[in-house]
C-alpha cells in the first residue's frame, strides 16, 4: 500500500478507528458526559456512581482507571479520613466531551428514530 493511498485512512491505527475504540464501552462516554454536564467537570466516586444508573462499582472503577490511564481524567485524593477521591476532566477530556455532547444531543433530537430500532439481544431496552 502506497503512503497517501485512500486505504491509509482505514488502517488499524487510523483516527476514526481510534475514536471508536475509545468509546467502545458505553461507560466512557457516559462518564465524560456526566462529569461535564452534571458536575462541572469534577465529581467524587460515590456521586458518579449515583449519577450513572446501571453501572456497577466494579465497572465504574475499571472505567475510571482506564480513563485516567488514557489521560481523559485525573484522580485527586484528599487527605481526610476516610480519604475522599475526586475525578476531574483534563483538558484532553474536555476535548473529547465535545463529540460526546453532539452525539447525545442528536440522540435526544432523534429519539423517535432510536425507538424504531429493533433491540439487540441482551439489550435492556424493551
Amino acid at each position: 500500500m502506497d503512503a497517501g493511498s485512500p486505504d491509509d485512512e482505514w488502517r488499524e491505527d487510523c483516527a476514526p478507528r481510534r475514536v471508536l475504540e475509545l468509546f467502545a464501552t458505553k461507560w466512557t462516554s457516559m462518564v465524560l458526559h456526566t462529569l461535564h454536564a452534571r458536575h462541572g467537570g469534577a465529581a467524587r466516586t460515590g456521586v458518579l456512581q449515583r449519577s450513572l444508573p446501571g453501572i456497577s462499582k466494579k465497572m465504574l472503577t475499571q472505567t475510571l482507571r482506564e480513563m485516567e490511564a488514557s489521560g481523559l481524567i485525573t484522580r485527586h485524593v484528599e487527605t481526610v479520613v476516610p480519604p475522599a477521591v475526586e475525578y476531574r476532566l483534563t483538558p484532553l477530556g474536555e476535548r473529547f466531551v465535545v463529540p460526546v455532547e453532539l452525539l447525545y444531543a442528536w440522540g435526544r433530537d432523534n429519539a423517535d428514530a432510536l425507538d424504531t430500532l429493533v433491540p439487540r439481544p441482551g439489550s435492556r431496552r424493551r
